[in-house]
């Protein structure tokens, strides 16, 4: 069972920066390949992709956030990481991690289909 653990959300005034990890078990599927992702819900609003990064490398941003945010990882650890810089009132949501075995999951074509959720980790960006 694949397991996703969110951690480093909390409170920051705008033009801040915070970092999310994401503690996982995924691993490379029967085809080598797997797909993790950062998302985000702010209330009211529908979900949202923010970053994501496949196991080729390949590596995607939505619009919104390119040039502000950094998506990586250590592999050694089996942990995800969002770097948020510039943070924004408008960036404030609960941010998700989310993985699956595929071969890419961009977040800049619509929101990707991910079978595997963490529970989420508080973003708060005062004015």
């Amino acid at each position: 069972q694949v397991q996703l653990v969110e951690s480093g959300g909390g409170s920051v005034q705008a033009g801040g920066s915070l970092r999310l990890s994401c503690a996982h078990s995924v691993g490379p599927g029967r085809n080598a390949n797997y797909c993790m992702a950062w998302f985000r819900q702010a209330p009211g609003k529908e979900r949202e992709g923010v970053a994501s990064l496949a196991s080729n490398g390949r590596i995607s941003y939505a619009d919104s956030v390119t040039a502000r945010f950094t998506i990586s990882k250590d592999s050694a650890k089996k942990i995800l990481y969002l770097q948020m810089d510039k943070l924004a009132p408008e960036d404030t949501a609960m941010y998700y991690c989310a993985a699956d075995w595929l071969w890419d999951c961009p977040v800049n074509a619509g929101n990707p289909t991910l079978r595997f959720w963490g529970q989420g980790t508080q973003v708060n960006v005062s004015s």
